[in-house]
């Protein structure tokens, strides 16, 4: 699970956090990745072809080890953010001198991928979810139908980060649960 934020109150961080509550309550393993943790650069074709960089490969192995992942996705000007375009770049990136990751789809090839947002517009992030889809498509995961995207979230959290209204937790949980649905499904 992870947010394609890194700025310390994001909403999508908390949206994040309060998934991955509920995947563990329900008995699944997660991975908090938090982006701010790895030292990942711009991408660039020029400084890859000198070696893909340490956190780029620890990034692969973390995406490849697991069946399934929830990504919560800001909105910045109607898509998703540069920070998850940059990791998604460099993940599907072929690693020339490293002979597992030599394939670039191999940390997405079948996936399950659910998606949540949370903005504070009256859309909740909704754009940047659409435009996400096709990206992962493309790189081959499967999406879950079931996404969330949260409006108004500069009000949806507690002073704890969880989330304040039922209706948002049973959303949320409804993507957490049809992501561990499909994940022993079709892994």
């Amino acid at each position: 699970m992870f947010a394609g934020s890194t700025r310390e109150h994001s909403f999508n961080r908390r949206l994040a956090h309060n998934a991955a509550t509920m995947a563990r309550a329900a008995g699944a393993q997660v991975t908090l990745l938090e982006l701010s943790t790895l030292d990942i650069p711009l991408y660039n074709a020029d400084l890859e072809a000198k070696g893909t960089p340490p956190d780029v490969i620890r990034l692969k192995e973390i995406m490849d080890a697991h069946p399934a992942w929830i990504i919560c996705s800001p909105e910045y000007n109607g898509s998703y953010t540069g920070l998850l375009k940059n990791t998604i770049d460099w993940a599907s990136s072929p690693a020339k001198s490293h002979p597992l990751w030599i394939n670039g789809i191999k940390p997405f090839e079948g996936k399950v991928v659910g998606l949540l947002s949370a903005s504070n517009g009256a859309l909740g992030g909704l754009r940047s979810l659409e435009h996400l889809n096709p990206l992962l498509l493309n790189l081959q995961c499967w999406v879950c139908p079931k996404q969330f995207a949260l409006s108004r979230a500069g009000d949806a959290f507690d002073e704890q980060g969880m989330l304040k209204s039922e209706a948002h937790r049973n959303s949320t949980q409804a993507v957490v649960d049809q992501v561990l649905w499909a994940a022993p499904r079709l892994s």
